[in-house]
């Protein structure tokens, strides 16, 4: 047996000393083959070998060689393509997140304020939460949406876990159904995020969808949705925007959201609401979180995913929550058990960053204060872009009725342009949103709604 060699003596040069590979080998080789003059002639073949065929990589095709090149996701696909645009005047308009009026992305006061006091509190740690996450956030997130009187919540019937943004909330929803849920049909606005089928279906739930948006009146189509929900099959799931729909921006009127809930609670429905824009909207957490309220104040139950992407401006911290309002205290036990068991094999635990600062905000009246004040300065200069928009179209005589734009409500707008003409303003103008005419009125400025609004009106005139 060779004897060992300790440490700085008989050091062979490392790796980096070396620029070729076959010395590498040849330095190895010598080393694990005892000095014999046979060993070392096979030693020596070895070497020779190795230094001169091709590496293993070359010679073997790769087992992914019949991969198709994937297209882009058709939302962040829009920036991919602005992102290559050299042009210094483009506009991006599909991308969902706020900007200011000089187009810069916001970071909240109140966020940095949070974050500081953080930083500087010596007594955290980056300990692993919990599977459900940061209670004392997943507890204020029920108590924001539901609201702080909830019955639910007072009888213990909510258990709220704490979940990657928006997203991961509907797919830990969506597979806790699949595998608990009796009807495991999910019914979704036909226009709704391009994300909700492939969630729910890659969950293992079959998708269906309802009518909802009206293109001749760019509003609801109240009619079709009641018919499509009247037929479905009894005790299907149904997806619903709880505000701001994404991407008509089109909302039921609270009539038209009780008749809703009197048809879905006839026909044994499970309700299941996507909520990402909650005073975002309208500027009032408290208005837009009515339809939801409305749904819990009847007894029934319900799933409720949360964001606070848009309204906390956390986009990157994936910060979101799911919760499951059930029919009592010891069913909302058993449910939790069953949410852990979803999650685990999934990422196992969720952040801890992003629900810290959530939390730091939600449970102080004056932080909390602060953030309705930014929260409603938001959602008020996306209402100013509405208004300024239709002026400008007014202004210019551009044909059709845009009234639509001043009834939409939240972030997005759904102009009602065709492929052809998203593709023109594209073209002409370095304007870029998606392909079915929705744009981010939260990515307009005073500057650049004047030259969106000379783009519709040449799209609309120039291709009929």
């Amino acid at each position: 047996m060779a004897p060992a060699i300790r440490a700085g003596e008989g050091r062979e040069p490392l790796p980096q000393d070396h620029p070729s590979a076959g010395r590498r080998l040849s330095t190895l080789v010598r080393h694990l083959l005892p000095s014999s003059p046979r060993r070392t002639a096979a030693a020596e073949a070895a070497t020779t070998t190795l230094e001169s065929s091709p590496t293993m990589a070359s010679q073997v095709s790769s087992v992914f060689a019949g991969i198709a090149q994937a297209p882009e996701d058709p939302i962040l696909g829009v920036t991919v393509a602005y992102n290559k645009d050299p042009n210094p005047a483009k506009i991006n308009l599909g991308v969902g997140a706020y900007r200011t009026e000089e187009g810069k992305p916001l970071v909240l006061n109140v966020v940095r304020r949070a974050e500081q006091m953080l930083i500087n509190d010596p007594s955290r740690v980056k300990e692993y939460l919990p599977i459900v996450g940061l209670a004392e956030f997943n507890k204020l997130s029920a108590k924001l949406i539901f609201g702080a009187d909830s019955p639910a919540i007072k009888e213990n019937r909510v258990v709220t876990v704490q979940c990657l943004s928006g997203t991961g909330s509907l797919r830990v929803g969506g597979e806790f159904l699949a595998r608990h849920y009796h009807e495991r049909t999910i019914c979704i606005p036909a226009t709704t995020w391009g994300n909700h089928p492939k969630v729910f279906g890659l969950a293992g739930l079959t998708v269906r969808s309802y009518r909802y948006y009206d293109p001749a009146t760019r509003g609801l189509d109240f009619k079709g949705l009641v018919e499509d929900l009247s037929s479905a099959p009894v005790g299907s799931i149904v997806l619903l925007h709880a505000c701001a729909h994404n991407p008509t921006g089109v909302d039921p009127t609270i009539d038209q959201w009780e008749q809703i809930r009197q048809l879905m609670r006839s026909k044994s429905m499970l309700p299941f609401f996507d909520s990402a824009y909650q005073g975002f909207a309208s500027g009032s957490l408290d208005k837009d979180a009515e339809s939801v309220r409305m749904f819990v104040a009847d007894g029934g139950e319900l799933l409720m995913a949360q964001s606070y992407a848009k309204n906390m401006g956390l986009y990157g911290e994936r910060v979101g929550a799911l919760s499951v309002v059930c029919g009592s205290a010891d069913v909302a036990v058993r449910v939790e058990s069953q949410l852990k068991l979803v999650i685990r094999p999934m990422y196992s635990s969720p952040p801890l960053h992003g629900p810290s600062i959530v939390a730091t905000i939600l449970k102080d009246s004056e932080m909390y204060n602060e953030w309705t004040v930014e929260l409603k300065a938001m959602a008020d200069r996306i209402i100013s872009m509405r208004q300024q928009l239709f002026d400008a179209l007014k202004s210019r005589g551009t044909p059709g009725d845009w009234s639509h734009i001043l009834k939409q409500i939240g972030m997005f707008t759904f102009t009602g342009l065709s492929s052809e003409q998203v593709a023109f303003m594209r073209q002409e103008y370095h304007i870029y949103m998606t392909s079915d005419g929705r744009i981010s009125m939260a990515g307009l400025s005073t500057k650049t709604v004047p030259i969106l609004a000379d783009a519709i009106h040449a799209a609309v005139t120039q291709l009929k």
